[in-house]
């Protein structure tokens, strides 16, 4: 067994134990710690597909990170306050039920995602970074403007929306919820990875000219890499809002995407739980180094530039030598 497959079997068995442990020592705040960990690993690891197999540079991301928190906040409020979202042409009601509000989040991104890709991935470089930042930043703005879902104040989810057969205001169920659909993200990942599909997405990445000359057109395929990667990323936003109870245009702003491409770049860049790596390492020096000083992003910037200079694997390309993908 490769070292980086028994690394990524101790990060994710050590991430369901943690909330375990937590308790057992009768310190429940961690376990809500370890949940926003899964969700911000799972939201490194959609941009992970984009940036990771199919090197596209996404400064954007926030926008579906962000699309999905809305999406829980007002089928929720709408649910909460007996309030159709639409009348015609036919009644839509809202929902509290985890799983509808996924589906309508996924849904969503992906097609704001067919329109965004339709158009930048029609460039490459600087382009692609600044076109993905604008629409991010279009779609913030407009959150802001958006007086009916709170505006600037943002928007608040009054009961945590529900599971069936489970108690989501149990922080330990909730928890196990985020870390199954973060496992469930990490295995589906692996297998676009190992496919046909991510053959040819990191050959597009390498050579696109090689790949049309085989028939396969780039476009298409970077442009369903980017639509998975904008799906996942609207699923942890959906959690993320569920985690705090509340929704606002922050989670469209560009230091969220800032923040989600620093947790694939700290874990390792195209390294399946690279993300999940990362997003630990932020967490726990956001949470101790937050504690001593609020200039402790200063050691996180020193600690990401030595990575993107010296150590260009990230944290699991450390502790498995970089030339070992597991």
């Amino acid at each position: 067994m490769k070292r980086e497959t028994i690394i990524n079997w101790v990060l994710g068995l050590g991430l369901l134990a943690f909330p375990f442990a937590a308790l057992y020592l009768d310190e429940p705040f961690y376990v809500t710690l370890a949940t926003r960990v899964a969700i911000l690993a799972l939201a490194g690891v959609g941009l992970n597909i984009a940036l990771g197999l199919g090197g596209m540079v996404s400064f954007g991301h926030a926008a579906f990170f962000g699309i999905g928190g809305y999406v829980a906040g007002i089928l929720s409020q709408h649910a909460f306050n007996d309030e159709p979202l639409f009348t015609w042409p036919l009644l839509i009601s809202g929902t509290s039920d985890m799983p509808v509000i996924w589906l309508v989040a996924i849904v969503i991104c992906a097609l704001v995602a067919v329109f965004i890709g339709l158009i930048t991935l029609r460039t490459s470089g600087v382009y692609f970074i600044m076109i993905t930042l604008a629409f991010a930043q279009m779609i913030y703005y407009f959150a802001i403007s958006w007086p009916s879902y709170g505006g600037e104040d943002g928007l608040s989810i009054y009961v945590r929306n529900g599971f069936p057969g489970l108690n989501t205001l149990d922080p330990l169920q909730f928890f196990l919820i985020c870390c199954a659909a973060l496992m469930v993200c990490l295995l589906l990942s692996a297998r676009l990875r190992d496919s046909r599909f991510g053959a040819a997405l990191q050959v597009a990445r390498q050579n696109d000219v090689r790949l049309a000359a085989t028939g396969i057109a780039p476009l298409n395929i970077r442009l369903v890499a980017f639509i998975i990667s904008a799906a996942m990323t609207g699923l942890a936003g959906a959690l993320f809002a569920d985690l705090n109870r509340f929704v606002s245009p922050s989670m469209l702003s560009w230091q969220v995407s800032g923040e989600i491409m620093i947790f694939v770049i700290l874990g390792g860049v195209g390294r399946l739980f690279g993300p999940l790596a990362g997003a630990a390492l932020f967490i726990v020096l956001e949470f101790y180094l937050g504690g001593v000083t609020e200039h402790w992003q200063f050691f996180l910037g020193l600690i990401l530039l030595g990575v993107v200079l010296f150590v260009r694997g990230g944290l699991l390309g450390v502790l498995a030598g970089r030339r070992d993908h597991g």
